[in-house]
This record gives structure tokens, C-alpha cells and sequence, in this order.
């Protein structure tokens, strides 16, 4: 039997919430997760940021799909949090904004997902969730990229999985599923 999955999870920071359809790669990253190819998912704070705001668009957008609840309440979690401020902001967090980066790095550690964002480098946070992903990986063990970093991932799995299903065909005739040759063949990186 051929599963369509890479067995990749994302959770996307609020400034991928792609509104507008304006972002090429959250565009194809979205319609793989449309097609069961990957899971794209978005914290609580990323729900709750982008929801409550005055955009119409965004909240629509908000709605749609699924979304992490922040659950702490173990002592190691909250050592988590705790690592996770003192890589992002060495000084404390100072208000909600920053807050929110901590508990959305959390979410995406707590439920084994990879962070996708466009945070960068800023007054409050010299290095940016972004700028910081080398060490979010090597001290908390979570992944850190951006929506075409994501892709250029994504596009590998379905390279391999595709490579898997060639030979499982060839071992034992059984045809190649459609979608495995369309999941690459109409890609499109655009905005619509």
C-alpha cells in the first residue's frame, strides 16, 4: 500500500499565515498539506495573534486547519521555556510579542513539528527565531526554517518516497499511484 505522506509536521508562525496567497512557497506548502503530503499545522499563540486581529482575510485563513494548545505544566517544559528565553532574548522576555515567539518555539518542540517563519533579525531580537535555528536545534532539539527552506525538505521526501515506491512496484507489480509522479510534476512556486 502507497501512503501520499513524508511524514513531516510543521507549525507556521504567524507571519505565515498567507492571507492573501501571496507567499509562493506557503502556497504549495499549503496545497501539500491540502493533499495529505505533509502536516502543516499552527500553535495556539499563532492562532490567537493572527484571529483576533482586525484582518478578515487572516481570520478566515486562521480558521482552516488544525491548531496546538500550549500545555506546560511539567517541570521539565518549563525548563524548555526557560531555554528557549534565554536563546531568544538573553535580557528577558519583555512583553506579549515576545512571549509569543517563546511559547510558538515551544509548541513546535512539544509536538515534535518543524518551526516554519520569516522572523529575522529585529531590535528585541538581535538574531531572530531565524537567526538563532542553529542553536534551537543543537540546545532545545527543534527545527527552525523558513517556508522555502521548507520546501526545498518537503521536495526532497517526496523525491525518496517516490524512489521507495519505484522499487516496491518493481518487486511486486503493483502500479505506481498518479499522484506520486503529480506531487512533483505540477509544482508550482507562485502567488496566486
Amino acid at each position: 500500500m502507497f501512503r501520499r505522506s513524508v511524514r513531516l509536521a510543521f507549525h507556521i508562525d504567524t507571519n505565515r499565515i498567507n492571507s492573501r496567497q501571496k507567499l509562493p512557497y506557503m502556497n504549495l506548502l499549503e496545497k501539500w498539506g491540502d493533499n495529505g503530503i505533509i502536516r502543516l499545522e499552527k500553535s495556539e499563540v499563532t492562532f490567537n495573534e493572527a484571529f483576533y486581529g482586525e484582518n478578515k482575510k487572516r481570520k478566515n485563513k486562521t480558521m482552516k486547519g488544525f491548531y496546538s494548545r500550549t500545555y506546560s505544566d511539567t517541570p521539565e517544559e518549563m525548563e524548555i521555556i526557560k531555554n528557549i528565553e534565554k536563546i531568544l532574548f538573553p535580557n528577558g522576555a519583555k512583553n506579549t510579542n515576545e512571549k509569543n515567539d517563546i511559547e510558538i518555539v515551544f509548541n513546535a518542540k512539544k509536538y515534535f513539528c518543524i518551526l516554519i517563519t520569516n522572523d529575522g533579525d529585529s531590535k528585541s531580537q538581535p538574531k531572530g527565531i531565524l537567526g538563532n535555528a542553529d542553536i534551537l536545534k543543537e540546545k532545545i532539539g527543534v527545527e527552525v526554517m523558513t517556508d522555502k527552506e521548507a520546501v526545498e525538505l518537503v521536495i526532497k521526501k517526496i523525491k525518496n518516497r517516490n524512489i521507495t515506491f519505484e522499487k516496491i512496484s518493481k518487486r511486486n507489480g503493483e502500479p505506481l499511484p498518479k499522484w506520486a509522479k503529480d506531487d512533483l510534476e505540477n509544482l508550482t512556486i507562485s502567488s496566486t
